[in-house]
């Protein structure tokens, strides 16, 4: 097995820092640029260019700049994917984001980490896991979501929050670490004004 096929794998995979393959986020970090120097108006460019820097691309994948990941062939769109300014998503390992997804402001997906003990972490060792976001959840300003981290359908993670675990579906998750506060419920529901 190489490197590139571990960080394409549905598991958790530790690593020397040397051994990742460094020269393919040359491409990501050019489509990043380049996509984040498009102005508001270039709605088919950006989309050419999301085509080209993510795994699968979903056509309703809309990513506000400024937008940052490792690799982009990692990253995968399965529907409505909504993606707020300066999202980071650091892809070592496959993120799977489902329809209707939204994703607020400063949002940072991290597959990778470090190592915990010292010495292995300054010879470069490093952590990889995957993450899951299932279909309709939204997640909060400026959240954290860390490797192996599964959130399930439905469920709203709280601005702020720092998620280490996987979530249940149908809940609203806050804190860090990001806890279940309570279940969605009917009471939930709003009623819109209408015009």
């Amino acid at each position: 097995m190489t490197i590139l096929d571990a960080m394409k794998r549905e598991q958790a995979y530790s690593s020397y820092n040397k051994d990742m393959p460094n020269e393919l986020q040359r491409p990501a970090k050019m489509l990043c640029w380049q996509y984040n120097q498009t102005s508001p108006e270039q709605t088919e460019k950006r989309a050419e260019i999301l085509q080209r820097l993510l795994g699968d691309c979903h056509p309703q994948t809309f990513i506000e700049p400024s937008f940052h990941c490792d690799y982009g062939f990692n990253i995968h769109t399965s529907g409505l994917t909504v993606v707020n300014y300066n999202c980071v998503i650091l892809d070592t390992s496959p993120v799977h984001i489902g329809q209707n997804v939204f994703i607020a402001p400063g949002v940072c997906l991290a597959c990778s980490g470090h190592a915990i003990d010292a010495e292995q972490r300054a010879a470069g060792i490093g952590t990889s896991s995957p993450i899951t976001i299932g279909d309709d959840v939204w997640i909060g300003a400026n959240v954290t979501v860390c490797g192996g981290v599964e959130i399930g359908e439905g469920s709203v993670i709280g601005a702020g929050s720092v998620v280490t675990r996987t979530i249940p579906a149908g809940v609203i998750a806050v804190g860090n670490p990001c806890r279940v506060l309570r279940k969605i419920t009917a009471a939930d529901h709003l009623e819109p004004l209408q015009f």
